[in-house]
C-alpha cells in the first residue's frame, strides 16, 4: 500500500486589465509546481500577467516567491504569456539551485 501526499503551493495569480482564462492559469501553476523539485519549502507565490501596448512582446509576466527567510523576483516579457513564463521560471529555477546550494553550505 502507498500512501503518496501531494503538496501544491499556494499561488495567487492575478491578470491586470484583462481576464486570464482557466487554462493559462493552470499552465502557470504546472510551471511553477515542478520548481519544487529543485528546492521543496517554498511557502508561496504571487504571479501578475500584464498587457503593454508596446512592441510585438507584449506580454509581461512577474513572478515573486516566498520561501522561509527570502523571497525570488522573475519579469519576463514575450510574445505569449506561456513563453514568458517559461522564460521567468527558468530564471527561477537558477536562483532556487542558487539558493539551495547557499543553504546547504550554511550562507543563508
Amino acid at each position: 500500500m502507498f500512501n503518496l501526499n501531494f503538496y501544491f503551493m499556494k499561488l495567487q495569480v492575478q491578470s491586470i486589465h484583462f481576464d486570464a482564462d482557466q487554462k493559462l492559469i493552470d499552465f502557470i501553476q504546472k510551471k511553477i509546481d515542478k520548481l519544487e523539485t529543485f528546492y521543496d519549502r517554498m511557502v508561496d507565490g504571487e504571479v501578475f500577467l500584464r498587457l503593454n501596448n508596446e512592441g510585438i512582446e507584449n506580454k509581461t509576466v512577474e513572478i515573486k516567491l516566498n520561501l522561509p527567510g527570502q523571497h525570488l523576483f522573475a519579469k519576463e516579457q514575450a510574445r505569449s504569456f506561456e513563453a514568458a513564463t517559461d522564460q521567468a521560471t527558468e530564471a527561477l529555477r537558477a536562483q532556487l539551485k542558487k539558493f539551495k546550494t547557499k543553504v546547504k553550505n550554511g550562507r543563508v
